[in-house]
């Protein structure tokens, strides 16, 4: 069975942020001759790495409430140049939309399993992508999403 993760997205507005971040860490991937693959470097490596990367993704929390998520495709531990160990999530590039779910803020990554992850956007819900992002947060603040 596998397990996810999840993860505060500091600094992004909204998925469209954070696509456009993944695109354009890709292109500069590319252009510097470099795998064009996408990853996020964290501190702590997961104990329970196999789950995970058994088909596991890391829901993104972005202004307080889980929007989207990425396939885990590996886990790579390494040391950095300071001699701390770190470890890089190796993600699909593609972003899946999810329905939004209210999430506290908190430090680092935290295990989350499949019964409490929210569900993917289905083609009923495909108007919801495209709407407004300012729109769909005030939505989502009066508990209509």
């Amino acid at each position: 069975m596998s397990l996810n993760l999840i993860k505060l997205c500091v600094g992004c507005d909204s998925v469209e942020d954070l696509e456009e971040w993944i695109g354009f860490r890709l292109e500069e991937r590319r252009r510097a001759g470099e795998p064009a693959e996408h990853y996020h470097t964290t501190r702590m490596v997961p104990t329970r790495g196999a789950e995970v990367t058994d088909g596991g993704s890391l829901y993104w929390v972005i202004k307080g409430n889980v929007q989207c998520r990425q396939l885990i495709t590996e886990i790579r531990p390494f040391t950095d140049s300071e001699g701390i160990g770190r470890c890089h999530l190796i993600l699909a590039p593609e972003v899946v939309r999810t329905d939004w779910q209210p999430r506290r803020a908190f430090q680092g990554w935290r295990y989350l399993k499949p019964s409490d992850a929210p569900a993917d956007l289905g083609k009923g819900k495909a108007g919801l992508v495209e709407m407004p992002p300012k729109l769909r947060r005030e939505l989502a603040d009066l508990g209509l999403l």
